[in-house]
C-alpha cells in the first residue's frame, strides 16, 4: 500500500502538535498468496481497506513524539490485527520544520509476526 496521505499532530515542537501536518505511509505486508490467488476471495485475504482505517486510526487516536514511535504504533497494529507474517512500514514528513530544503524525513521499519 503505497502513499497513504493522513493528517496527524505528531511531532515535538509545540506547533506540530497544535497545527498538526500531513503524514505518508507506505506498508508491505507479507503473507502466503497462493490461497486467495486461487479462490479470489476477499476472505483468504488482507482487506487493504481494513488496513487502511488501522493506519488512520493509529495517526488520529495517538500523538507521539517521534515518527519512529509512529511507525513501531502501525506495525503493532498491522501484525495483531491482520494475518500476515510480517510488515514493512515507512513513515514521511513532508515539510518536516528543519532548517534546511528537503522534500521530506522518513523512517522505515520491517517487523516480523
Amino acid at each position: 500500500m503505497n502513499n497513504m496521505v493522513f493528517y496527524g499532530y505528531h511531532g515535538v515542537s509545540e506547533t506540530e502538535k497544535d497545527l498538526g501536518g500531513k503524514f505518508e505511509v507506505d506498508l508491505e505486508l507479507f503473507r502466503p498468496l497462493h490461497s486467495p490467488g486461487t479462490s479470489d476471495d476477499l476472505k483468504d485475504t488482507v482487506d487493504y481497506e481494513a488496513v487502511y482505517k488501522s493506519v488512520d486510526a493509529c495517526i488520529r487516536d495517538h500523538k507521539h513524539y517521534l515518527i519512529e514511535s509512529l511507525a513501531e504504533d502501525i506495525s503493532s497494529a498491522v501484525l495483531n490485527q491482520f494475518k500476515v507474517e510480517s510488515v514493512t512500514v515507512r513513515v514521511r514528513k513532508p515539510n518536516a520544520p528543519v532548517s534546511g530544503v528537503l522534500d521530506s524525513v522518513e523512517v522505515e521499519i520491517s517487523r516480523p509476526q
